[in-house]
Protein backbone atom coordinates (compact mmCIF):
# COMPACT_ATOMS: atom_id res chain seq x y z
CA UNK A 1 0.00 0.00 0.00
CA UNK A 2 1.35 3.42 -0.97
CA UNK A 3 0.54 6.72 0.70
CA UNK A 4 0.53 9.85 -1.44
CA UNK A 5 0.14 13.43 -0.21
CA UNK A 6 -0.03 16.38 -2.57
CA UNK A 7 -1.04 20.03 -2.00
CA UNK A 8 -1.78 22.90 -4.33
CA UNK A 9 -2.63 26.54 -3.62
CA UNK A 10 -5.51 27.84 -5.74
CA UNK A 11 -6.18 31.55 -6.29
CA UNK A 12 -9.93 31.12 -5.76
CA UNK A 13 -12.00 31.46 -2.52
CA UNK A 14 -12.45 28.31 -0.43
CA UNK A 15 -16.22 27.97 -0.96
CA UNK A 16 -15.88 27.92 -4.75
CA UNK A 17 -12.97 25.45 -4.60
CA UNK A 18 -14.84 23.12 -2.24
CA UNK A 19 -18.06 23.41 -4.26
CA UNK A 20 -16.21 22.40 -7.43
CA UNK A 21 -14.61 19.39 -5.74
CA UNK A 22 -18.12 18.12 -4.92
CA UNK A 23 -18.89 18.04 -8.67
CA UNK A 24 -17.40 14.59 -9.24
CA UNK A 25 -18.76 14.35 -12.78
CA UNK A 26 -16.36 17.19 -13.75
CA UNK A 27 -13.25 15.24 -12.65
CA UNK A 28 -12.46 13.99 -16.19
CA UNK A 29 -11.73 17.64 -17.09
CA UNK A 30 -8.61 17.60 -14.89
CA UNK A 31 -7.92 14.00 -13.80
CA UNK A 32 -5.72 12.04 -16.18
CA UNK A 33 -7.15 8.61 -16.95
CA UNK A 34 -10.63 9.31 -15.55
CA UNK A 35 -13.09 8.72 -18.36
CA UNK A 36 -16.34 9.27 -16.43
CA UNK A 37 -17.82 9.51 -12.94
CA UNK A 38 -21.50 9.08 -12.23
CA UNK A 39 -22.93 10.32 -8.93
CA UNK A 40 -25.35 7.58 -7.85
CA UNK A 41 -26.57 9.31 -4.68
CA UNK A 42 -25.05 11.78 -2.17
CA UNK A 43 -22.50 9.23 -0.90
CA UNK A 44 -21.91 6.83 -3.83
CA UNK A 45 -20.08 7.27 -7.13
CA UNK A 46 -19.30 4.98 -10.07
CA UNK A 47 -15.94 5.55 -11.82
CA UNK A 48 -14.66 4.54 -15.26
CA UNK A 49 -10.89 4.88 -15.72
CA UNK A 50 -8.53 4.08 -18.55
CA UNK A 51 -4.84 3.77 -17.83
CA UNK A 52 -2.30 2.20 -20.17
CA UNK A 53 -5.07 0.91 -22.42
CA UNK A 54 -6.84 -0.93 -19.58
CA UNK A 55 -10.37 0.22 -18.73
CA UNK A 56 -11.52 -0.30 -15.14
CA UNK A 57 -14.79 0.42 -13.42
CA UNK A 58 -15.31 0.66 -9.67
CA UNK A 59 -17.60 2.16 -7.06
CA UNK A 60 -16.59 4.44 -4.20
CA UNK A 61 -18.31 5.65 -1.05
CA UNK A 62 -18.00 9.12 0.47
CA UNK A 63 -17.23 8.30 4.11
CA UNK A 64 -17.11 11.86 5.44
CA UNK A 65 -17.88 15.28 4.01
CA UNK A 66 -18.03 18.71 5.64
CA UNK A 67 -18.52 21.90 3.58
CA UNK A 68 -15.35 23.95 3.07
CA UNK A 69 -13.35 21.43 5.14
CA UNK A 70 -13.03 17.89 3.79
CA UNK A 71 -14.22 15.06 1.56
CA UNK A 72 -13.14 11.50 2.42
CA UNK A 73 -13.81 8.30 0.46
CA UNK A 74 -12.97 4.64 0.07
CA UNK A 75 -13.29 2.28 -2.86
CA UNK A 76 -15.99 -0.39 -2.62
CA UNK A 77 -14.48 -2.68 -5.26
CA UNK A 78 -11.73 -2.69 -7.86
CA UNK A 79 -8.35 -1.19 -6.93
CA UNK A 80 -8.17 -0.65 -3.17
CA UNK A 81 -7.82 3.01 -2.32
CA UNK A 82 -9.04 5.54 0.23
CA UNK A 83 -8.29 9.13 0.97
CA UNK A 84 -9.27 12.58 2.05
CA UNK A 85 -9.10 15.98 0.39
CA UNK A 86 -8.94 18.93 2.78
CA UNK A 87 -9.53 22.61 2.07
CA UNK A 88 -7.69 25.36 3.97
CA UNK A 89 -8.50 29.07 3.65
CA UNK A 90 -5.23 30.95 3.17
CA UNK A 91 -6.99 34.31 2.77
CA UNK A 92 -10.24 35.55 1.19
CA UNK A 93 -9.09 34.65 -2.34
CA UNK A 94 -6.68 31.72 -1.87
CA UNK A 95 -7.24 28.10 -0.84
CA UNK A 96 -4.84 25.24 -0.15
CA UNK A 97 -6.16 21.87 -1.32
CA UNK A 98 -4.41 18.80 0.10
CA UNK A 99 -5.07 15.27 -1.13
CA UNK A 100 -3.95 12.33 1.01
CA UNK A 101 -4.48 8.88 -0.48
CA UNK A 102 -3.64 5.29 0.25
CA UNK A 103 -3.53 3.12 -2.85
CA UNK A 104 -2.93 -0.61 -3.22
CA UNK A 105 -2.18 -1.11 -6.94
CA UNK A 106 -3.53 -4.22 -8.68
CA UNK A 107 -1.50 -6.24 -11.16
CA UNK A 108 2.17 -6.35 -12.01
CA UNK A 109 2.24 -3.26 -14.26
CA UNK A 110 0.47 -1.07 -11.70
CA UNK A 111 2.75 -2.26 -8.89
CA UNK A 112 5.84 -1.49 -10.98
CA UNK A 113 4.38 1.91 -11.93
CA UNK A 114 3.75 2.63 -8.26
CA UNK A 115 7.34 1.75 -7.33
CA UNK A 116 8.60 4.05 -10.10
CA UNK A 117 6.47 6.97 -8.84
CA UNK A 118 4.01 6.95 -11.75
CA UNK A 119 0.93 7.05 -9.51
CA UNK A 120 2.35 9.86 -7.38
CA UNK A 121 3.17 11.78 -10.57
CA UNK A 122 -0.42 11.35 -11.81
CA UNK A 123 -1.80 12.74 -8.54
CA UNK A 124 0.59 15.70 -8.70
CA UNK A 125 -0.48 16.39 -12.30
CA UNK A 126 -4.17 16.06 -11.40
CA UNK A 127 -3.80 18.62 -8.60
CA UNK A 128 -1.99 21.07 -10.91
CA UNK A 129 -4.73 20.63 -13.54
CA UNK A 130 -7.41 21.20 -10.86
CA UNK A 131 -5.66 24.47 -9.91
CA UNK A 132 -5.58 25.56 -13.57
CA UNK A 133 -9.22 24.48 -14.06
CA UNK A 134 -10.40 26.54 -11.08
CA UNK A 135 -8.23 29.58 -11.76
CA UNK A 136 -9.28 29.75 -15.41
CA UNK A 137 -12.97 29.59 -14.43
CA UNK A 138 -12.85 31.61 -11.20
CA UNK A 139 -16.06 29.96 -10.04
CA UNK A 140 -17.57 26.54 -9.56
CA UNK A 141 -19.76 24.62 -12.04
CA UNK A 142 -22.10 23.53 -9.24
CA UNK A 143 -22.17 22.61 -5.57
CA UNK A 144 -23.32 20.09 -3.03
CA UNK A 145 -23.21 21.54 0.49
CA UNK A 146 -24.52 18.50 2.36
CA UNK A 147 -22.75 17.04 5.36
CA UNK A 148 -21.79 13.37 5.69
CA UNK A 149 -20.89 12.42 9.25
CA UNK A 150 -17.97 10.06 9.78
Amino acid sequence: MSTITESVDVAVPITAVYNQWTQFESFPAFMDGVEAIRQIDPTHTHWVTKVGGATREFDATITEQHPDERVAWKSDNGPTHAGVVTFHKLDDTHTRVTAQMEIDPEGFAEKVGDKLGVIEGKVKGDMKRFKAFMESRGSETGAWRGDVAR
